[in-house]
């Protein structure tokens, strides 16, 4: 086999001119696949380049012009951007792989735009896309592994890639790690709840924190686990026999099921300076925050909870799902708002419920009802667009609760309360950052401007209630102005896609069934 010019790229964002928070930390957003990938095509015997693309290059300048195949991982926000290159290298002459959560919950669409679509990848199906190495038009193919790929390279493999990404970050610099795959849980929206938790080797977690320590002074580590400690004992372990106590700074996504006084007082001892944990919603997936109470009474449990993690753990962000099927009127807007008033230290992540294509079965169930909108992939971050109608609230209704209880988290007076409840001077501006910038002002800003348009442009309000297809110019112009020079790149129809694709795949699943290339190539 030839040795190939491979680049990879790694779409943390989905457009040039990132926000203030965004300058500061998109760096820190970089995904792990990406530069495995990159690893695994280097022990294959190719030449490797790849660009985490942070919103601050200049793709076309950063890329090498002559390479023979060009690997684009990105989430759906990132969709048409992606699209947009792929039509641009292939006409090059390069051959285009797409992976990561767009390839994987929309692969009917991702054909269209590239000559290889990865759902679960391991070495053996780059080994074999490698092999292959061809144009497949015009629908790609697609190949995945049965499951996910049961070892990673260690840090110290990717390490060239991880720390030139790094670079790129101004201030606080976040190492990626990652020490299991899949999630114990169940919630219906989360692309991870029907797939089986895995730890990976905590002997090697082990080798790459020692590693890591060679490498900087006082590191922080982002856990990319859909929930990290459901291991606790061989986590806390593996940490604990690599780096002494003070010489290791953590950040975690987990649940507060997890998160009882005896394992916060044991991340505190090793360093944990953040945590993520899903509260979801007042009504439906107590199984996450350990509670079988709703309403108010969970409010309560799930504020005084907050507050002990606050106690020995000093920056938390509280991740909420709005527009549930459980919600209606305006009590879990209000009952949120109680929540910032109990537990002012938090910081409130707000996503709207979206059905992300393959991602979820539940899924299926929106499709069949016809309540999945065809909104762009370009809005599809949980935040710009919901692009599921919901169920006991109209459009007017929903938009008000929203912007209402967003307004209160993200008040002069909710960020003045958060600051004496952080406890150390890090969190306390970061919160002030986050408040002020797109993930708090920007997105009232935001959801006002859809408020006000839901009353005075009947396209969009017609477009949202599922009565026409056709987008409209709202969206279109942010779209064309958002991917500014790649915008003349997308190929024909790619703004585009069917809602309903994976209702459709079902009774053609053989159709999607991975491509066995050798004997393709062969036949």
């Amino acid at each position: 086999m030839r040795r190939l010019r491979v680049g990879i790229l790694d779409l943390v964002t989905k457009s040039p001119n990132p926000s203030l928070y965004g300058r500061l930390m998109n760096a820190n957003l970089a995904s792990i696949m990406p530069q495995v990938i990159g690893v695994w095509c280097e022990q294959e015997g190719h030449d490797v380049t790849l660009v985490c693309y942070t919103g601050l290059e200049d793709l076309l300048e950063e890329l090498p012009s002559d390479l023979d195949v060009l690997f684009i991982g990105a989430f759906s926000q990132s969709a048409q951007l992606a699209y947009a290159l792929s039509n641009l290298f292939r006409k090059k002459g390069c051959v285009t792989v797409l992976g990561g959560p767009h390839a994987r919950c929309y692969p009917e669409d991702a054909r269209k735009y590239f000559d290889y679509v990865l759902g679960f990848t391991d070495r053996s199906i780059v080994a074999e896309m490698l092999r292959d190495c061809q144009p497949h038009r015009p629908y790609g193919a697609h190949l995945m592994s049965p499951t996910q790929p049961v070892e990673l390279p260690t840090l110290r493999e990717r390490w060239k890639f991880t720390e030139a990404t790094l670079k790129k970050a101004p201030t606080i610099k976040i190492v990626p790690m990652i020490g299991s795959l899949g999630c114990p849980y169940t919630c219906s929206f989360c692309i991870d709840s029907t797939v089986d938790y895995q730890p990976l080797g905590f002997a090697d977690l082990r080798d790459d924190l020692t590693f890591l320590l060679t490498k900087m002074k006082n590191p922080i580590v982002g856990w990319h686990d859909p929930n990290f400690g459901v291991r606790f004992d061989d986590y806390m372990e593996a940490v604990e026999a690599a780096a002494p106590p003070g010489r290791m700074r953590h950040i975690a996504e987990s649940s507060l099921s997890l998160l009882g006084e005896p394992h916060l007082k044991r991340l505190r001892a090793n360093g944990f300076q953040a945590i993520l944990p899903g509260i979801e919603s007042w009504y439906d997936l107590g199984n996450k925050s350990k509670t079988r109470q709703k309403g108010m009474d969970k409010v309560k449990q799930v504020a005084d909870h907050v507050n002990m993690i606050l106690r020995y753990i000093p920056y938390i962000q509280t991740n909420f799902v709005l527009g549930l099927d459980g919600d209606m009127g305006p009590e879990p807007f209000e009952l949120t708002k109680t929540f910032i008033d109990l537990a002012p230290g938090a910081f409130p992540a707000y996503s709207l419920l979206s059905a992300f294509g393959r991602a979820a079965p539940m899924n299926l169930d929106y499709q069949r009802a016809g309540r999945v909108l065809p909104f762009p992939f370009h809005f599809l971050n949980n935040n710009h667009a919901m692009n599921v109608r919901p169920k006991h609230y109209g459009w007017p209704e929903f938009y008000d609760g929203l912007i209402d209880v967003t307004s209160y988290s993200f008040s002069w007076r909710a960020i003045a309360r958060r600051i004496p409840a952080t406890p150390t001077a890090i969190p306390k501006w970061m919160n002030v950052v986050r408040a002020m910038s797109s993930e708090g002002w920007g997105r009232i800003e935001y959801h006002t401007t859809i408020r006000r348009l839901l009353d005075t442009d009947k396209s969009v309000r017609a477009y949202m209630e599922g009565d026409t297809e056709v987008l409209p110019e709202f969206y279109a112009n942010r779209i064309r102005r958002e991917l500014g020079p790649m915008y003349e790149h997308l190929p024909a129809g790619a703004i585009y896609h069917d809602p309903n694709a994976y209702l459709g795949s079902v009774a053609e699943e053989p159709a999607l069934a991975p491509v066995a290339l050798r004997s393709r190539r062969a036949g």
